[in-house]
């Protein structure tokens, strides 16, 4: 879609968990659309794996004339709930917030699941049940944990896949 001066960035509100589905059908009816994005790191199947989720959940925004034809395809669009409006028209958005969120979305690094002091619940083996504190990964599918055993602090290593993050450091 060609930019002119009358586009505008506006709030598209996406069905539970269609986001990308979302997208992919709107950039097929030409419709200029931006969901940003950041790298997660998940624990999949016990090992380590870096996924791409949407910064903001159920959102995404498209490019496009005020006034435009487009609003009752947009609106019917497979994975679209609706458009954010407000007064009954479509909220237009400021460029430049569009703009300061790709700066922000390109310069995240990817966020692990675990973080040097987080308190973890073991989930598997012996020690099922107990809290301790996640130190440091051990390659792609073990952590480092400090456990309080027999009042002494412990460290162990645990496969990821029997750690669950009970409360993140702050």
């Amino acid at each position: 879609m060609q930019s002119s001066k009358a586009d505008g960035w506006y709030l598209v509100q996406c069905k539970s968990r269609q986001d990308e589905r979302a997208e992919w059908h709107l950039r097929n009816q030409q419709i200029n659309c931006y969901r940003p994005v950041h790298c997660v790191e998940r624990v999949r199947g016990g090992k380590r794996v870096l996924l791409s989720e949407s910064l903001f959940p159920g959102y995404l925004f498209v490019r496009m004339a005020a006034g435009a034809e487009q609003w009752s395809s947009i609106r019917s669009t497979r994975g679209v709930a609706r458009m954010v409006t407000f007064g009954g028209l479509p909220l237009k958005l400021e460029p430049a917030l569009i703009h300061a969120i790709k700066q922000r979305a390109d310069q995240q690094p990817a966020e692990s699941a675990f973080r040097v002091g987080d308190l973890v619940r073991i989930t598997e083996g012996p020690l099922r049940e107990l809290d301790a504190v996640f130190l440091h990964p051990d390659g792609n599918e073990r952590a480092v944990l400090l456990i309080n055993l027999l009042h002494r602090e412990q460290r162990l290593k645990m496969p990821l896949r029997a750690i669950r993050v009970q409360r993140q450091r702050a």
